[in-house]
């Protein structure tokens, strides 16, 4: 019997710029994917020093920045206990080499986690050890070049501080705080990425990373109001700038706006009205994105400020935040430190059921709604959902910065009769990124963006799921383009889009 041979499918993907015909030519495997520099403007309006016009070809370099750069090494291993731990502790083991998803994206050595973090090392080695002082190269230090920083430019912006490397080092060394660090002494020079300051400057100016300003948002309030409307046949108002509310709800605002998100805010305002909530949204703090934390320490508190001062000037009581990954990031493991302890806030307790939240304010949407959930107080028809057979992928800041993971998945079972787990090894604490977090989410670096988000393609296409759901804005954001490159024919969105589908209105129209 003759076998004829199946010629494979063509796939389609993105076209991307070819770098190989470049004229730079550097030792940097990486270079193929470099971010745009910062743009003047906005590293004034974000107060990086050295604002000036430069390139990744010619960093056009203040004259002394030689010994700014080794100040602020010193600077930051005296601030942060950790950096030192991190700088003296690795043996190199290298278990934590094959679990970052742009070594196996690329196969760059670089872009191993220890290879990563030895970059900055090495040079703290060389001016802040006695060893490296005396032997130099013999003991792994090096001088500091503006080869140096061009490496650390590329390197420490292919890292999209998931900390999955984390979970498997020996010694608990957070290789994503390296990346924090060696961002933190590149901004002193003024080296930045163009889409991370030009995001922090729409923040701290207009009130959000995508520069929508105050009365375009109320109308996109008003736009999901009619829609709510249309879909449920119920009044339902969104409160802004309201003073005295009981709550202040806190979004990313791609949720109000993009196309992957925009249900998943339809199902916040369902929730809100269902259960009657005291509550308002800002005008100004429209935003719960941090991009700060992606560049600098400052930055950081510049940007979580403005939801703390809408807090005071709005009067609330406590802070509810939605479905955002690197917000929680800053809410969870920063906040005290960057705002002072939140103590002109009340203690958050659930006005509908009376818990207590054992955490301090901000709560997340997912601990507010499965209490909810837990204490009957909505009205749920999970068969609405029954089109959809449902994973959940964790977001790595919920997942493994704030241990959220049981929450997501308790609502789920309850609003989804379809649901199914993915592969442990690749999801909860091990989960894999999506390759877009920590300002990875621009266009000139999307191919290496598809290629990392392959392991996490791969666990959820073996769970046969047409639904994926998520709790990051920027995971939904990247799925946007993972889904089509890697062939998966699989929705996705958030978990409180399910909600807003699942929730029964009594005497009103369907949803």
């Amino acid at each position: 019997m003759e076998v004829k041979e199946e010629k494979p499918k063509e796939q389609k993907t993105f076209e991307f710029i070819n770098f190989e015909s470049s004229k730079i030519d550097f030792s940097f495997p990486g270079i193929k994917y470099v971010h745009h520099t910062a743009k003047p403007k906005d590293m004034e309006t974000c107060t990086i020093p050295f604002s000036r016009e430069w390139s990744f070809q010619s960093l056009n370099l203040p004259p002394n920045w030689k010994e700014v750069v080794i100040k602020k090494i010193g600077e930051v291993s005296k601030k942060f206990r950790s950096f030192k731990v991190f700088m003296d502790t690795c043996v190199y083991c290298g278990s934590c080499g094959d679990k970052c998803i742009f070594f196996l994206a690329t196969g760059d050595p670089k872009n191993m986690p220890f290879r990563r973090s030895e970059m900055l090392r090495s040079v703290y080695r060389r001016y802040y050890t006695r060893l490296g002082k005396i032997f130099g190269s013999l003991v792994g230090a090096r001088e500091l070049t503006e080869e140096v920083l061009k490496e650390w430019y590329i390197y420490y912006y292919h890292c999209s501080e998931c900390r999955r490397c984390s979970v498997f080092c020996p010694f608990g060394i957070d290789n994503a705080e390296v990346t924090m660090f060696a961002r933190e002494i590149l901004s002193s020079i003024g080296i930045t990425t163009n889409y991370t300051t030009e995001v922090i400057a729409k923040a701290t100016t207009i009130g959000n990373n995508l520069g929508i300003p105050p009365l375009a948002f109320k109308d996109t309030c008003n736009f999901a109001q009619d829609e709510v409307k249309e879909q449920t046949g119920e009044d339902v108002k969104i409160p802004v700038d309201k003073k005295g509310a009981e709550v202040l709800f806190v979004t990313p605002s791609a949720d109000y706006f993009g196309e992957h998100h925009w249900n998943t805010f339809i199902g916040y305002v369902k929730l809100f009205h269902s259960i009657g909530l005291d509550y308002t949204l800002s005008s100004y703090a429209s935003e719960g994105g941090n991009f700060g934390l992606f560049v600098n320490y400052d930055l950081m508190k510049k940007t979580v400020m403005r939801i703390v001062s809408e807090a005071k000037r709005l009067g609330v009581k406590w802070i509810l935040g939605g479905e955002c990954g690197h917000m929680w990031r800053v809410f969870h493991d920063y906040i005290d430190t960057l705002a002072g302890p939140l103590d002109f806030l009340e203690p958050p307790v659930s006005p509908i059921t009376g818990t207590k939240f054992t955490r301090h304010s901000p709560v997340h949407i997912c601990e507010f709604t499965a209490d909810l959930i837990k204490h009957n107080k909505l009205k749920l028809d999970p068969t609405k959902n029954d089109g959809y057979k449902v994973t959940f992928h964790d977001s790595c800041n919920p997942a493994r910065a704030m241990g959220l993971l049981e929450e997501p998945r308790y609502i789920l079972k309850r609003v989804c009769n379809n649901y199914v787990e993915m592969d442990p090894n690749f999801n909860r604490l091990k989960t894999y990124c999506c390759g877009a977090g920590a300002g990875l989410l621009t266009d000139e670096i999307m191919e290496l963006r598809m290629r990392a988000g392959g392991p996490k393609m791969m666990a959820i296409k073996a769970t046969n799921a047409n639904f994926v759901a998520m709790i990051c804005a920027i995971c939904k954001a990247n799925f946007g383009h993972l889904i089509p490159y890697w062939g998966l024919s699989a929705k996705h969105g958030g978990v409180h889009e399910l909600v807003g589908n699942a929730l029964v209105f009594d005497g009103k129209k369907s949803t």
